[in-house]
């Protein structure tokens, strides 16, 4: 009997064993207090690495846990594998911050840890039911970190303001579930494809969808629903904000694409309107709202919302290459963003964070290799060839073109020329403009090495190329034939 529990819950080891050390280092956060917070962060580093290699170590083919509500393919292990490089990369750029900023408390990694947990939760959702219990996990834990720097107006605002949407956004997904299950009487993925697959669906099912999709486009802060981002994304401390760009966006996207191809695929012509208007409206709206930004942080969130733009086309497509051209651009935006966001810690002058665009005048003539490396990632959003950014954009409108939706790669295109612009004028403050204060020095031995890191990543994106398609081509297709 043991051995049958222990095989049932196997496809679960990774999120079992991350629930287990999340616990142990919670007590002994509890038991040594704020003084140890570092040395919690090196073993949430090590909880999150070691969850990695279980993840990796999974067993082949699809496998489902709990009564089939809980589902482990090639799409989630991969989309983990993400989440928790992203989940990796924040703990990391924490630690100098929250020295910096006396709001080193043991609490802080836990958070993250717990967060990260929720965001494996949602990948594997395969009930209606387990993804709002995973949705809330990771939510709950981000309106507390939003919200960490309990001194600062600004992050107590961002806190209130993430929870209050996010407690509507919820709100409206957990009314579309009832509806789902109102009228095809299942809330589990396979039943509910099962149910669609047999005959036409009742129009309070689609009503219901419409709302789902409300609360998923929330949380990937897509248009109309992107309201909370500025404000979080600049109130929020600056590690956070780089986490919620990264990691949370990876699990809410891969819930996305899970929820339209898994259970609703028979009713795509249904919301692939929905799609293609929430797609076009990110787009759009973030090229032409980030023109007038100063903040580079409030910069970030714009950008933000016009990628999960780009990468809403593959999902639009809904066909196999289309999920792969979001996979390869969700894997680029990740090291862009990581690598972003560590410039932006780097930006202290007299010990104190600067976010304006403007603090970054002269920085080419005063930090050379800093401006490179930036450069190289402010680039890559535009996506101007060769760096790895213009091959996320390039799969992703191939996709659209091979489905003949030629008015949504276009205008895909047209809003990657008007972004050029904000992208290219943080290169143009950086090279031409005279120098402002230039940043403290030395940044610090882990923040060289993720700039380093991640730079490499984005320029000498060659041999990354094809390991990546395979990778992604692999994950799509367990989607459609799982």
């Amino acid at each position: 009997m043991l051995s049958w529990d222990f095989l049932a819950l196997q496809p679960a080891l990774p999120e079992v064993f991350l629930a287990l050390s999340t616990m142990a280092l919670l007590m002994l956060g509890v038991f040594r207090g704020d003084g140890h917070t570092r040395i919690l962060s090196w073993f949430a580093v090590l909880v999150l690495g070691l969850t990695l290699l279980l993840v990796l170590d999974g067993i082949g083919g699809t496998q489902r846990a709990f009564g089939g509500i809980f589902i482990v393919d090639a799409f989630a292990q991969y989309m983990k594998v993400l989440a928790l490089i992203g989940s990796s990369f924040a703990v990391v750029m924490s630690l100098g911050y929250i020295e910096r900023e006396k709001i080193a408390r043991f609490e802080y990694p836990i958070l993250f840890l717990f967060a990260t947990l929720g965001m494996m939760m949602m990948i594997s959702a395969n009930d209606l039911i387990a993804l709002y219990l995973g949705l809330e996990l990771q939510s709950l834990s981000l309106y507390v970190i939003a919200a960490f720097r309990r001194d600062s107006t600004r992050s107590t605002e961002a806190g209130l303001k993430y929870f209050v949407l996010g407690a509507l956004s919820s709100g409206m997904l957990l009314y579309g579930a009832s509806m789902v299950y109102g009228f095809a009487g299942t809330t589990g993925f396979d039943r509910l494809a099962a149910v669609l697959d047999a005959g036409a669906a009742p129009v309070g099912l689609i009503v219901g969808l419409v709302f789902v999709v409300s609360g998923l486009a929330f949380k990937v802060a897509a248009v109309p629903f992107h309201m909370w981002t500025p404000d979080v994304y600049e109130g929020a401390p600056t590690p956070v904000t780089a986490f919620f760009a990264v990691a949370p966006k990876v699990a809410a996207m891969a819930l996305f694409v899970r929820v339209m191809i898994d259970p609703f695929g028979a009713l795509i012509t249904q919301w692939q309107q929905i799609i293609v208007f929430i797609s076009i409206a990110s787009m759009v709206l973030a090229a032409f709202a980030a023109i007038d930004q100063r903040n580079i942080k409030r910069l970030m969130a714009y950008s933000s919302i016009g990628h999960v733009g780009y990468m809403l086309i593959g999902l639009a497509v809904g066909t196999e290459e289309g999920i792969s051209g979001l996979i390869i651009y969700l894997t680029i935006y990740v090291f862009m963003n990581v690598g972003t966001f560590a410039c932006i810690l780097c930006m202290r002058s007299h010990g104190r964070m600067v976010e304006g665009i403007d603090d970054l005048a002269g920085l080419g003539r005063t930090n050379a290799p800093m401006a490179a490396v930036l450069t190289a990632f402010m680039f890559s959003m535009t996506g101007i060839p060769p760096v790895a950014g213009f091959f996320g954009k390039f799969f992703i409108f191939r996709a659209a073109i091979n489905a003949e939706m030629y008015t949504l790669a276009v205008i895909g295109v047209l809003s990657s020329v008007v972004a050029a612009f904000y992208y290219l004028r943080i290169v143009k403050v950086m090279y031409f403009d005279e120098p402002a204060e230039r940043f403290d020095r030395p940044i610090g031995r882990e923040m060289s090495l993720i700039l380093v890191g991640t730079g490499l990543f984005i320029v000498f994106f060659f041999p990354f190329i094809s390991p990546l398609l395979t990778g992604a081509g692999v994950a799509a297709r367990s989607l459609f034939v799982g």
